[in-house]
């Protein structure tokens, strides 16, 4: 693209790199090995996440050098930094998963933090595992400099005696082994084979969620969230996304314009389309909050409701990240629903287009079922749902994607930890027909809203995933499966109903009506709530102590400070 010469006295960087009073600055600049033309060029931060923690992340910084390479060919002086990740699949199942969902407010928080420290122009960021990617995007609604944003790519999809598998079967064989149902042999052999690549989990999980939401929302160029990470074609849109923040940048394009209330419900059509992860319930009210839009996970359900179910993906379908870009991709999803009527094409995207603009010239391709016309579909509508009633006053979300009972009744049988309801089901002291509630896994009362995947995998690995419900004022991840219910509101730390159920109490849950209910009076319910106590957890210093502090409800995104609401000024307009 043509180089287009920038008067850096109106941007951020200015305070760095302009006039006498920079000169200290600059002389950093000149340690580093930059030329006066260098410093002369608007400043953009390339931020990934890549570190040597999971496959999710490790083929990152691969992709930056191709994104600062087309930070210079466009006329921009790329600086590179990184910061951190949780990686879920090793965080899951102790301890280590409080410190997730807490992740991502620490990634918003850094990449805040070092631009505004070294007065960046605009922004690339690069993620990976799932966390990381709402995470980087919220950043860029916070600073409001014009930014692009770039999935690092999906894994490919191990082999297993002829079937293709992901890491949710090695989590599903676990529980496959614990009822004597799986050899050792056989449950090493999986392990061994599930995750053949780098790259983020293959199915429709929460990574490939956000990946396909980058997209639907704008922030990120047509195409670039589908190639697996292995593939050498994930730099070719690496060193286009570099090019495209400077052709915002010179345009003006910042994210702000981009993401608003209607490009949100565009994002949230696109998780239902494709039947992905409950977790984009609190990662797209939490992106709408730095915007100051009011956009909840009530919000996000009415638009679950209204769209169909088209894409046939794990862990509710059949295929991975891999199929759905062999067919052509996220592209192909939102075609369809654009065709059906469905999505807001009037968008405006990163790439000074509309969202219908860039759709032009995708067709829906033939000889495949991985993604359904949207006059067949999978189901009338989204693959998840939203539930509200006696027992979420807040409301709860359930991945009905792929299930088959959409209706439950059944006595809680309740715990107040992760770790002693993984070790009921491990030791099979539970019984058929039961509703397993863990509580005291909010936001606050974790603290850290962990995500419940190694236990309601080895209930689905024992042959029960549709004998017995399981409700969280926790997380589930995006590959859970089965009749669980997540995030119900208000958590019982801070004595919201979850709180005070006791073992044999009936719950009723409906998916179809969208409810969630305990057969208790409100008589009973405020007996209840007079004797009931706080409990305090065992994070009483640190970053998870200094979470609990200031986390919101996860009805609105479980987020940790005002949002764009209360804003006296952006970032990009200091």
């Amino acid at each position: 693209m043509d180089v287009k010469v920038f008067d850096k006295s109106k941007l951020p960087s200015r305070y760095t790199s302009v006039g006498p009073a920079s000169a200290p600055h600059r002389s950093y600049y000149y340690a580093m090995g930059m030329t006066e033309a260098e410093i002369a060029r608007p400043f953009v931060g390339v931020a990934t996440t890549w570190n040597e923690a999971a496959p999710c992340n490790i083929s990152l910084s691969r992709q930056a050098q191709a994104v600062k390479k087309g930070v210079k060919a466009a006329g921009g002086t790329p600086r590179e930094f990184t910061t951190i990740t949780v990686t879920d699949g090793i965080a899951m199942g102790h301890q280590g998963m409080k410190s997730s969902l807490v992740s991502r407010e620490v990634i918003a928080d850094s990449i805040e933090l070092t631009v505004r420290g070294h007065c960046y122009d605009a922004l690339v960021g690069l993620a990976g595992c799932d966390k990381s990617l709402p995470g980087v995007m919220m950043a860029m609604i916070r600073l409001n400099i014009p930014s692009v944003f770039m999935y690092g790519g999906s894994i490919l999809p191990g082999r297993h005696r002829g079937k293709d598998i992901t890491v949710v079967d090695v989590f599903e064989a676990v529980g496959a082994h614990s009822s004597g149902n799986m050899s050792d042999e056989e449950l090493h052999e999986i392990e061994c084979v599930a995750c053949p690549s780098a790259g983020s989990c293959g199915g429709q999980f929460t990574a490939n969620t956000m990946a396909c939401v980058s997209e639907a929302i704008g922030l990120a160029i047509p195409g670039s969230a589908g190639a697996p990470a292995p593939y050498d074609s994930r730099d070719a849109y690496a060193e286009a996304s570099g090019e495209m923040v400077m052709q915002a940048l010179a345009q003006r394009i910042r994210p702000r314009d981009i993401v608003t209330r209607r490009s949100l419900e565009n994002a949230a059509m696109v998780v239902a389309a494709s039947g992905g992860s409950t977790n984009a319930g609190l990662h797209l009210p939490a992106m709408a909050h730095e915007a100051g839009i009011d956009f909840d996970l009530h919000d996000v359900c009415e638009i679950f409701k209204k769209t169909p179910y088209i894409a046939d993906l794990k862990p509710g379908g059949r295929y991975v990240a891999k199929d759905l870009f062999d067919v052509g991709g996220v592209a192909v999803i939102l075609r369809e629903l654009l065709d059906g009527g469905y999505l807001h094409g009037d968008c405006l995207t990163v790439t000074g287009k509309t969202i219908a603009e860039n759709l032009e010239g995708t067709t829906f391709p033939a000889n495949q079922d991985v993604v359904r016309r949207i006059t067949a579909p999978l189901s009338p509508t989204g693959g998840v749902v939203g539930l509200r009633g006696s027992l979420a006053p807040n409301g709860a979300i359930v991945k009905v994607a792929g299930m088959k009972k959409h209706v439950f009744t059944g006595p809680a049988r309740v715990f107040d930890c992760e770790e002693d309801c993984y070790k009921a089901v491990i030791e099979r002291k539970y019984k058929k027909g039961e509703v397993l509630v863990i509580r005291y896994e909010g936001p606050k009362g974790g603290p850290g809203m962990r995500e419940m995947l190694s236990t309601t995998s080895a209930i689905y690995g024992q042959g029960m995933g549709d004998e017995v419900a399981l409700i969280t004022d926790g997380r589930f991840s995006g590959a859970t499966r089965g009749f669980c219910i997540g995030h119900v509101g208000p958590e019982a730390a801070v004595g919201g109903p979850i709180g005070l159920l006791k073992d044999g109490d009936m719950i009723r849950i409906d998916a179809d009506k969208g409810t969630i209910d305990v057969d208790l009076s409100e008589a009973e319910l405020a007996a209840r709530r007079q004797a009931w106590k706080p409990r305090r957890h065992d994070f009483q210093s640190g970053a998870l102590w200094k979470y609990a502090q200031t986390v919101g409800d996860a009805e609105k995104g479980a987020v940790t400070h005002p949002g764009g609401k209360a804003e006296t000024h952006v970032y990009a307009d200091i």
